[in-house]
């Protein structure tokens, strides 16, 4: 019998990041969904095998849908089901949610999309954000201030030298 750990956050439940979204998008405010999976792609996520960078989620009909999502299927899969790597996915959210995210996207213009996708109780679980779109000076900006902090971090860990006396 396997030993559970003490410490629910010992091992990372991390599928995938979209570390694109970041830099492409300023986030307004995030939600979390479960995702309808089949069971070969469960099996390919506890593998690791999901990007989600060319990723975006739409509203249509009152659902909520994941669209370019790569889970690619592991060879050991069945054989006798031919696996689509880059179906759409249905996102499970509350009526109250998705009533907020149809009015953010289509009256004042944002967007939704991936951020993560990680392991919660077991199930997988998609965090998406209503997002707006960066200018590419926005993105300049962003790195500047970005830069600006590392170094000021390597200026405080210097050692002050002393001289002497």
């Amino acid at each position: 019998m396997v030993k559970q750990p003490k410490d629910k956050n010992a091992h990372s439940s991390t599928i995938a990041l979209n570390k694109k979204a970041r830099h492409e998008y300023s986030i307004e405010d995030r939600y979390e969904g479960g995702l309808v999976l089949q069971g070969w792609e469960v099996k390919s996520l506890r593998a690791g095998r999901v990007q989600m960078t060319d990723s975006y989620v739409l509203i249509k009909d009152g659902e909520v849908w994941w669209f370019g999502g790569l889970i690619t299927p592991l060879i050991s899969a069945s054989t006798h089901y031919v696996a689509d790597a880059t179906r759409t996915r249905k996102v499970l959210l509350n009526a109250r949610e998705i009533s907020k995210l149809i009015g953010a996207v289509e009256r004042k213009g944002y967007t939704l999309i991936p951020l993560a996708m990680y392991w919660k109780n077991g199930r997988a679980k998609i965090e998406i954000a209503l997002a707006k779109g960066k200018k590419e000076f926005d993105k300049r900006a962003t790195e500047k201030d970005r830069d600006w902090q590392r170094e000021k971090e390597r200026v405080f860990k210097k050692p002050l030298k002393r001289s002497a006396d």
